[in-house]
């Protein structure tokens, strides 16, 4: 809670649990109160038999800007219960021992088991998705934009590879995942669409109501054929690389990170949200 109101919120709209992330002053940046949150949100609906599709959005003008890299409410060095459980608790270590901990955790662990919810979820795009963004609309198997929505990653201006979550090559394709981070620029919701990211492009007013209309028509499928369909496409992109491809990339972004801790004194290269934008 922030305010007396979840930082997530959650809403039944016949078989399609809302998932709403809910910090729009600050366009939904994602401290760790929010990444927990949504995972309990995530297993709500999974353990509902009554719901067949998740829809994931964003309250206010923007979907996500990212990772909380400066709010008064960013998090990083509180503890949570941990769910993925694949490092030790990261508060009261130092240097690489923290980072890489919280971030196995709340990154790369939390993603890859969203990605694994044998229910369709469906990413609903407007206004700003950004880095940390993009891995939340990447564990979806659909991502619906408004014509207002807009995509970048520019980690690179801090000397990183990327998010953390490095599904580029996946969710585009090679030369253009190396354009989206050499240049950090953004790209609109028609030119992520003709890449393969995006789905659908609608206008943004009619956007919630496609999104749910679309929802609603793959819930008519079994429950069961949905989970083993969603199953075999990630079974497939495995193959192909994804999984082992994400191991490796993430062990290039602590390499970063602690370049950067290590010459400018700061894990970020003493770049903030401002200057991302540029």
């Amino acid at each position: 809670m922030r305010d007396g109101a979840p930082v997530v919120g959650y809403r039944a709209h016949g078989p399609v649990a809302v998932v709403t992330m809910n910090r729009p002053e600050y366009r939904n940046a994602q401290n760790s109160a929010m990444t927990y949150a949504l995972d309990d949100a995530f297993a709500r609906a999974v353990d509902d038999d009554a719901v067949k599709v998740i829809v994931l959005a964003g309250a206010g003008d923007h979907f996500s800007a990212g990772h909380d890299i400066g709010t008064p409410e960013r998090d990083a060095d509180r503890s949570f219960d941990r769910r993925a459980v694949i490092w030790w608790d990261h508060v009261g270590r130092a240097g690489v021992d923290a980072r890489l901990a919280r971030e196995s955790e709340v990154y790369v662990g939390m993603c890859r088991r969203w990605r694994e919810i044998p229910k369709p979820m469906v990413a609903m795009v407007q206004g700003a998705c950004i880095a940390g963004g993009l891995m939340l609309a990447w564990v979806c198997d659909f991502v619906v934009a408004g014509d207002d929505a807009f995509f970048a990653d520019p980690v690179v201006r801090m000397g990183i590879p990327g998010v953390e979550y490095f599904a580029h090559p996946w969710a585009l394709n090679p030369r253009a995942a190396k354009e989206l981070l050499f240049t950090g620029d953004r790209w609109s919701a028609d030119r992520a669409q003709q890449l393969g990211m995006v789905n659908h492009v609608v206008p943004r007013a009619e956007l919630e109501e496609f999104t749910l209309g679309l929802a609603e028509r793959i819930s008519a499928m079994p429950a069961l054929g949905l989970a083993l369909a969603k199953k075999a496409v990630n079974q497939a992109e495995d193959l192909q690389g994804l999984r082992p491809g994400i191991d490796s990339v993430f062990g290039l972004h602590h390499a970063a990170h602690a370049h950067n801790a290590e010459v400018a004194g700061d894990s970020l290269a003493g770049l903030d949200v401002r200057a991302l934008r540029r």
